[in-house]
């Protein structure tokens, strides 16, 4: 596979491969999405994909804080910063942490489960699953139209 905006995957003996960083709402509805090389770390990706933003957002106040969950990947003070010129309160947990606090409360999820079931239902489009599009506009456009299915999907306008 060749283009842009693919790089080796480091845990796949340096294949190309791509990296999908997606930002969604509550219950996991694609709000935002940036695709880059698979050898790309997750916070060089934050700007980036706090900026694929689409739609008007509700100004966060005091009252109403708009907070943004994040995993270990993503524990860096650059990383902090950017969630907070965005207007963000970013709450970043280790997996240990997170892990000690469903042990205390059954029954309870993980916020950040919620992007990895939004990554299971884009994998569900076989043509995203593995990239075969060589040039990064066809295979973004293709994530773009799936993202507009899930929503549909979840707005109970679509099948």
């Amino acid at each position: 596979m060749g283009g842009k905006k693919t790089g080796p995957n480091p845990t796949d003996r340096g294949k190309g491969g791509v990296k999908r960083s997606l930002l969604t709402e509550g219950h996991g509805v694609p709000l935002g999405l940036v695709v880059d090389g698979a050898n790309r770390h997750d916070m060089k990706l934050v700007r980036a994909t706090l900026e694929s933003l689409v739609g008007a957002r509700p100004e966060p106040t005091v009252e109403q804080p708009q907070g943004l969950c994040l995993d270990k990947g993503y524990d860096y003070d650059e990383v902090r910063d950017i969630v907070r010129e965005f207007g963000f309160t970013a709450h970043i947990r280790t997996r240990g942490e997170e892990a000690q606090d469903l042990k205390r409360e059954a029954g309870k999820k993980a916020r950040r489960w919620v992007v990895e079931r939004s990554h299971s239902w884009l994998n569900r489009f076989r043509r995203l699953l593995i990239r075969w599009d060589k040039k990064p506009d066809h295979y973004i456009a293709f994530l773009h139209f799936a993202c507009a299915l899930i929503a549909l999907r979840a707005a109970g306008l679509f099948g």
